[in-house]
């Protein structure tokens, strides 16, 4: 062994490992029956590479001793020549293994600029079942029968019968008591509870199964409201069963006699669960013969959200976010394919019963718009948030109704404004005072349509909008569908829509967007932005990632963008229309997706001040940084939040570097590292592993205004410098080690 390489002659041995490598995938192996293995022993004439058998390219024998194969040397300078670059390789996989990158930060009073209020918020769209079993908690679908249409017969789906042909008759027919929606369901009872025909045990009737089954749960209470009139006296039971009728959950019997019924009556009963089940549907049944009609079922549970409707870990999950604003009720939902199917807010206001609902014909399916005007005025009140009212123009997808014959739609426009702030002596005031708000909603910003610019009345009718809102209301903040970000608009606004759904590489690159956009005119709402494609699966860490360096662009130009907002917002799980979506939910389920705990990192920026700062990098440097102060309204405690994008696959070493603060002014307890980041890139969240890609927190030991941090390949983090302040108390248990937001 005494021939072989010591380690005096180690770097000449790596570049031997490195020749023969290359060899190998140079070809000049590949006539070896097993690749090349370096044996690193040298002489004058030959490169030794060990094999298990011989090589026809060299003059050795089987015999000889570890098989070595010798080759020229010509052969040998060419490999040193190849492996000479491996100093440089190596160096260079040093460099990409531990990138840098510093950020000063300038965190003087006179630095920066404020964050409008308003920055960021959410879109609630007809979509996915977003409204429509799920934030309305709403347990029967398709509840007055309407959503078969006007002609008779029609189909009730998903409503079906319990019983069969020879003992009962299910119909429907225009009978109802209410004008707008006049269609009501006829069961006709051929058996009895005696006699020939004689009912099966149970009863017959009709069941609802709800919006992909009902969640009951044991101990909670339901509201079932349901108007029926018969010639006869009834006997009708209602409960909540297991999807197959077998369970019985809850159940009570209704007991009228013909007189109290011979009209259209409203019944109310309350049904507390004694199991649970997830999967549930409402029943109707009887076991006495005759013919009873019934119109307008509902079944709510009594603890949605203050009791407006919503349901609460839904609602919940909005309110983590802190949204300033409530964009609703769409997108394309606003506009329809045809104008006969777009949302017209009159038919969604006033008693739920008296709402004819629609047929949504851009995402295909029917809503009885229990969701309607006012509770999305409602909801973006409970959420302590503006709403932003978007409404329809006169245009769909495709038809458009022609300027000269627009002025009915912005009377439309005109009332629903009214609905909203209008005195309660006014006309439509009134109907909002009647329906429980006697105060008027703070609405101070609506959107003349969806996607429209371009559209060949668009232009006319807009003005024609704009100058009748701005005569009643001057001073509603009016948003155009014409993007201004790159050209001057063609007509006045005070705001202007921008919307983007890209790759995850275009979204991030998109970053600096707004870095030249004018400064004067009106100002930027980025109301739908998100990574879609293959990038985004059905809601994927990668397109997450992109998103957060998009945000932090947008944060940095909020002097001139006024609001952002992701779309969709939410999926029903069984009718996903579009991916991804921000928070994925099914009858008893909920989950946010990458995305959405994304928005965590930002619900403080708005209202904050954004502090100037500069990021030195290299172009191989894949990061986005910036930097705020936010105050804590709970507490009154200041906060200087880093927030930085690593979305490269390697470490970043980032030196961050805050001026403009004074000796001892970054308090250790109470400072904070909450990261976003997971194994692969295309990691998802879902119902078995909700968090699989969500914040960690953690303290942030040796804060301080200079401070050298590690930033993971593919990852989200913001850094929370708690600003010392007198009189602070603060012990190492105001934060826990290791939390999830």
């Amino acid at each position: 062994m005494e021939n072989f390489i010591g380690g005096d002659d180690m770097q000449i041995m790596v570049i031997i490992l490195i020749s023969c490598l290359c060899l190998q995938l140079a070809g000049l192996g590949s006539k070896l029956q097993t690749p090349l293995v370096p044996a690193f022993r040298l002489n004058s004439t030959f490169l030794a590479c060990r094999v298990a058998t011989p090589c026809e390219h060299c003059s050795v024998s089987t015999s000889e001793a570890m098989g070595y194969c010798k080759l020229p040397c010509s052969v040998l300078f060419l490999c040193l020549f190849i492996s000479s670059c491996l100093p440089n390789l190596s160096l260079a996989g040093e460099v990409q293994g531990n990138l840098t990158a510093k950020l000063f930060i300038d965190a003087s009073e006179r630095s920066g600029h404020p964050i409008p209020q308003t920055l960021f918020g959410i879109f609630f769209e007809e979509i996915n079942h977003a409204g429509a079993g799920g934030l309305w908690a709403e347990l029967v679908s398709n509840r007055g029968f309407e959503a078969g249409g006007s002609n008779i017969p029609s189909n009730i789906d998903p409503w079906s019968i319990i019983g069969n042909e020879s003992s009962i008759i299910v119909s429907t027919d225009r009978s109802s008591c209410f004008e707008r929606n006049k269609v009501a369901l006829r069961m006709e009872v051929l058996c009895n509870s005696e006699g020939s025909n004689t009912c099966p045990s149970g009863g017959v009737g009709i069941y609802n199964p709800g919006f992909w089954g009902m969640n009951i749960e044991q101990g909670k209470s339901y509201k079932v409201v349901f108007y029926v009139r018969s010639t006869e006296a009834i006997d009708v039971s209602v409960s909540f069963t297991s999807s197959n009728g077998l369970q019985t959950l809850a159940s009570t019997n209704i007991i009228v006699s013909a007189s109290d019924v011979s009209n259209w009556t409203k019944m109310e009963v309350l049904l507390v669960a004694k199991e649970t089940n997830h999967n549930s549907r409402l029943q109707l049944t009887t076991s006495k013969k005759g013919v009873i009609w019934f119109d307008q079922v509902s079944a709510m549970p009594l603890d949605t959200y203050k009791g407006h409707g919503f349901r609460n870990e839904l609602f919940q999950m909005l309110a983590d976010i802190k949204p300033q604003f409530v964009r609703f009720p769409g997108g394309c939902f606003v506009e329809g394919e045809w104008l006969r199917n777009a949302f017209r807010w009159e038919a969604s206001v006033g008693p739920w019963e008296e709402r004819p609902g629609h047929f949504g014909d851009v995402w295909k399916y029917w809503t009885d718009d229990g969701l309607g005007y006012f509770e999305f005025l409602q909801l973006a009140e409970d959420l302590d948030a503006v709403p932003i009212w978007v409404f329809n123009n006169g245009i769909s997808h495709n038809d458009q109704v022609d300027t000269s014959g627009v002025l009915p739609f912005v009377q439309e426009a005109l009332d629903g404004i009214e609905f909203a702030r209008g005195d309660s002596s006014s006309k439509w005031g009134a109907l909002r005072a009647a329906m429980g708000h006697p105060e008027p909603f703070d609405l101070r910003y609506v959107a003349i349509g969806n996607e429209d610019c371009g559209k060949k009345n668009y232009r006319g009718n807009y003005l024609k909008f704009y100058d009748a809102i701005k005569r009643a209301y001057p001073d509603i903040k009016i948003i155009s569908n014409c993007d201004g970000s790159s050209r001057p608009l063609n007509h006045p606004a005070d705001l202007y829509d921008f919307h983007v759904y890209t790759s995850a590489n275009n979204l991030f690159s998109m970053s600096n967007q707004f870095d030249h956009t004018s400064r004067q005119g009106p100002k930027a709402f980025v109301s739908e932005y998100a990574v879609t494609g293959k990038d985004a699966g059905t809601g994927s860490l990668l397109a997450a990632l992109a998103e957060a360096g998009f945000l932090i662009g947008l944060e940095k130009n909020s002097d001139v963008v006024q609001m952002a907002s992701y779309a969709p917002l939410f999926v029903n799980s069984n009718d996903r229309r579009w991916n991804p979506d921000a928070i994925v939910f099914n009858s008893f389920q909920v989950y946010g997706t990458p995305s959405y705990w994304v928005q965590q990192f930002f619900r403080e920026s708005s209202g904050a001040t954004f502090l100037n700062a500069t990021l030195q990098k290299d172009s191989s440097t894949s990061v986005v940084a910036s930097a705020i102060t936010w105050k804590n309204s709970e507490d009154g405690q200041t906060f200087i939040r880093i927030k930085a994008v690593n979305f490269g696959s390697n470490s970043v070493n980032l030196q961050i570097s805050v001026g403009g603060l004074g000796p001892n002014s970054v308090k250790l307890s109470g400072s904070a590292k909450t990261i976003l980041t997971s194994a692969k890139l295309m990691d998802e969240n879902s119902f078995k592993e909700p968090k699989k890609v969500a914040p960690i927190q953690t303290l942030l030991e040796e804060a301080d205004k200079e401070m050298s941090v590690l930033l993971l390949p593919h990852s989200f983090t913001s850094f929370d410098l708690l600003k010392e302040s007198a009189g602070l108390r603060i012990t190492e248990d105001d934060l826990p080690l290791k939390s999830s937001i």
